[in-house]
């Protein structure tokens, strides 16, 4: 926690200075109270919060400045049990570094935030100060640093692909068509053409970027743009060989979560998933037996998901689920067939505590395959010559899935809505701020 500033002193760090040193903080003001022969001001930092006391003929002559005023505090350390750390500030000099600051519309220094969702995100600038907002934030960015060492540590290569495309990716999903220079683009719905092809190139990559959906889905689990986490590699047997890794990357992700963001964890009362050595996993036709559906239901419904999540931990102790074997008509034209019945995908979706997470499986990688599934779909190949370019030029065995970042923080903290971890929303109503 080295600062820029080798003179500032961060909230975490006041616990290992030797009683009597002077000081230097810098952060908001968290709380302030006036009391008749001594006054605390709390100060916030990126680490944490730092009690700052006062005596009357140390208090500025304007009073203690509000709540969210920027200030930078010299003092002398002294040892208190009470205080935070068990250490705090006495005979301090403070000194504004901002003007004034005007009440928020919440009171950041409450233990939680009584507030609704949409005032929280209509202020969402301000509300992700608060120390439990900022929490779910720490184990998303945890989340991250798990998926990229993990991957990094198999020999992939992280990639960034466009965002503005000139086709559809996925079928059956709406998209946001944009004024590219007088022709007609979208907003990329994922970057699944791309990363296939740069398997031809790096065999194994990954993605992390921001993916859109013009779906008029007004859900809490759904939102208009969101974090993919996307990864693809070659060389694969089948759909498992894509399952075992997504087991790897999430035990990473978790794994990093739960050495570096135990206070978040804390602060928030988050039960991590257990993610067993192998995830347990069903057919579809099995599991719409298992949830009472007709047989030929084409895809899961919520109530089913949910039904799985809970049969997953009676039966097996897991938070996580997969099912494979979707109908290849529910699944887009580059999946790979089941080779003993091509009715059935080699695809899955992982269920997480009752939700779909992640979707994944084998690909197509016979460039014949590819022109004859194209062909199924009444589209010309010429359509998509710069993709197939890769087949036609040899691909390998491949296959990959995609992790929705916001909706698997959502279900770490069994939120409610997946907007309560997303830091600025999109979705069908929200487009500020």
């Amino acid at each position: 926690m080295r600062s820029p500033d080798p003179t500032r002193t961060l909230a975490a760090q006041l616990a290992d200075v030797v009683p009597g040193q002077r000081v230097m903080l810098s952060g908001h003001v968290h709380r302030r109270r006036e009391l008749a022969k001594v006054s605390f001001l709390i100060l916030r930092d990126r680490t944490g919060l730092a009690q700052i006391v006062l005596r009357p003929d140390e208090v500025p002559a304007g009073g203690i400045p509000g709540e969210e005023t920027v200030v930078r505090v010299e003092g002398v350390v002294a040892a208190n049990t009470q205080a935070p750390g068990g250490v705090e500030v006495v005979s301090p000099e403070i000194e504004l570094l901002s003007e004034p600051a005007r009440p928020p519309v919440v009171e950041l220094w409450r233990p939680t935030l009584d507030a609704t969702l949409p005032t929280l995100l209509d202020h969402a600038a301000v509300t992700w100060r608060h120390p439990a907002q900022r929490a779910k934030w720490e184990l998303t960015a945890a989340s991250l640093r798990g998926f990229r060492r993990t991957l990094d540590a198999a020999g992939f290569t992280e990639i960034h692909t466009p965002k503005i495309v000139d086709t559809i990716t996925e079928s059956g999903a709406n998209v946001f068509p944009v004024d590219y220079f007088g022709k007609t683009a979208y907003l990329a719905q994922s970057p699944q053409f791309y990363k296939q092809q740069l398997v031809g190139v790096f065999e194994r990559v990954y993605e992390v970027g921001p993916v859109f959906r013009a779906e008029p889905h007004d859900t809490v689990r759904h939102l208009a743009e969101y974090v993919s986490l996307d990864v693809e590699f070659g060389f694969i047997h089948d759909h498992r060989d894509v399952l075992s890794l997504l087991r790897e990357v999430l035990a990473g992700m978790l794994g990093v979560i739960r050495e570096e963001s135990a206070g978040a964890l804390d602060l928030l009362g988050v039960a991590l998933p257990a993610i067993p050595d192998e995830i347990p996993v069903v057919h579809f036709r099995d599991a719409l037996r298992i949830v009472g559906a007709p047989d030929d239901e084409p895809d899961l419904a919520p109530a089913h998901e949910r039904a799985l999540g809970e049969w997953a931990w009676e039966q097996h102790g897991s938070d996580v689920l997969a099912v494979e074997g979707y109908p290849m008509r529910k699944r887009p034209f580059y999946t790979h067939p089941q080779p003993d019945d091509e009715r059935w995908s080699n695809s899955f979706d992982l269920l997480f505590r009752g939700l779909e997470l992640v979707t994944g499986g084998q690909r197509l990688h016979r460039h014949s395959d590819y022109v004859s599934a194209i062909g199924a779909r009444g589209e010309s190949a010429s359509s998509y010559a710069g993709y197939l370019e890769a087949f036609a030029h040899g691909m390998p065995p491949h296959g990959g899935f995609a992790i929705g970042l916001e909706r698997w923080v959502a279900r770490l903290l069994e939120a409610s809505n997946v907007r309560e971890v997303t830091l600025f929303p999109r979705d069908l109503h929200r487009l500020t701020p």
